[in-house]
């Protein structure tokens, strides 16, 4: 298979040996400058990322989990605060909540999206907003963005804030009909998280996020928590962090952004072809997505009946796999405290126990996603056999 290399689930190789010449470049420029903390490299960074995402500001900051907590921190978000967002995510969304001080309260998923539930959303809101309830975190999950109409408009009606966690979903779009535009994610709430880490659509060669916002307020707030707090050398206005995008990153993320949009654009031609090859798989659930969203497939995560009996036939047949999430935030050990249990949020727990993710890279072949598709049929042909 493959030459005998199998299918990895990412390729970060391919694409830097491609651009190898134009980062080398941007490499050499920064050493050349000295200047690897800050300065003109990152700023035209900030600026450009900004541009791409429809927003004003742009603030380079030292990872996707910084992004999510200096933005919170700038808004005033802290102790005895209540932050609402969903256990089928990464660690960070909530690191950054409880690292503020503020609590973190679940509410369960969409089973069709994954993404958060806007009807338990405003169950939710309904029975508790008020008093310590002061933001939303949705997260748009493996690419494809939450319905931020219908969130926005909690939001109105309760008077909160919106955070987005964009970390997965750098240049995915929804069509607000609110504002009869598709708007790119980190341009509809009042900031938006990104992560670099180096296996996203838009990679760093390490670490790196960014936050976007349209609050010039809230930026300035954040470049200085993001620089031990200070807003010119030695004068701290508030305590802060070392948190801060340095040149080196900022210039290959530089050569990198104008591919964005064409690897995404691969991504989605990806997606669909992955649609067609496994409709018929009698096992396998393929992804929706919404009428009012552009996924950028940072993941192609199905739900399979099975799941790890598969994900083992999979690695036996050499095709690498992921699961994202298969412990829910809720019932992670290290969060006990917040006194969840078992069954209080069943979309998610069900969810956890059948989401598989495919192998997803703008560089994948079709005939490599030709051999994922037979494996699988393969796999739940010879279930139905032996069960006969």
């Amino acid at each position: 298979m493959n030459s005998g290399k199998g299918i990895p689930f990412v390729d970060l190789v391919s694409p830097h040996v491609a651009l190898q010449d134009e980062l080398l470049n941007a490499v050499k420029g920064v050493l050349t400058t000295g200047m690897f903390i800050g300065g003109p490299v990152v700023e035209k960074f900030e600026r450009d990322f900004a541009e791409f995402c429809g927003s004003k500001h742009c603030v380079g900051v030292s990872s996707g989990t910084d992004a999510l907590r200096f933005a919170l921190m700038a808004a005033g978000i802290g102790k005895g605060d209540i932050v609402v967002t969903v256990p089928n995510t990464f660690v960070a969304t909530i690191e950054a909540i409880v690292q503020t001080g503020a609590t973190p309260h679940f509410v369960d998923i969409d089973p069709q999206t994954f993404n958060i539930s806007v009807s338990a959303l405003g169950d939710y809101l309904k029975a508790n907003a008020g008093g310590a309830v002061k933001a939303i975190l949705p997260v748009h999950l493996y690419g494809q963005m939450c319905d931020m109409d219908a969130i926005m408009d909690l939001a109105r009606q309760y008077n909160l804030l919106v955070f987005e966690d964009a970390c997965q979903a750098h240049g995915s779009e929804y069509f607000s009909k609110a504002n009869n535009r598709w708007q790119k994610a980190g341009s509809v709430g009042k900031a938006g998280a990104f992560s670099f880490y180096p296996g996203k659509n838009l990679g760093a060669c390490g670490e790196a996020g960014a936050v976007t916002t349209d609050d010039e307020a809230l930026a300035q707030r954040m470049r200085m928590i993001r620089d031990h707090g200070q807003n010119k050398k030695y004068h701290h206005l508030v305590e802060g962090y070392n948190g801060r995008l340095d040149a080196m990153q900022a210039a290959l993320l530089q050569v990198k952004l104008p591919y964005l949009s064409g690897w995404n654009a691969t991504r989605r031609e990806l997606a669909k072809n992955y649609d067609k090859l496994l409709a018929g798989v009698d096992g396998i659930t393929t992804p929706t997505e919404s009428d009012q969203s552009r996924s950028v497939y940072h993941l192609y995560v199905v739900r399979a009946k099975e799941r790890d009996e598969l994900q083992k036939h999979l690695t036996e047949k050499a095709i690498s796999s992921g699961l994202h999430y298969p412990i829910p935030l809720h019932l992670q050990k290290g969060y006990e405290f917040l006194g969840y249990r078992q069954g209080d949020f069943p979309v998610t727990e069900k969810l956890a126990r059948e989401i598989l993710s495919l192998p997803m890279f703008p560089q994948l072949l079709k005939t490599e996603q030709e051999l994922v598709a037979q494996a699988l049929v393969e796999f739940y042909q010879s279930q139905h056999v032996g069960s006969k």
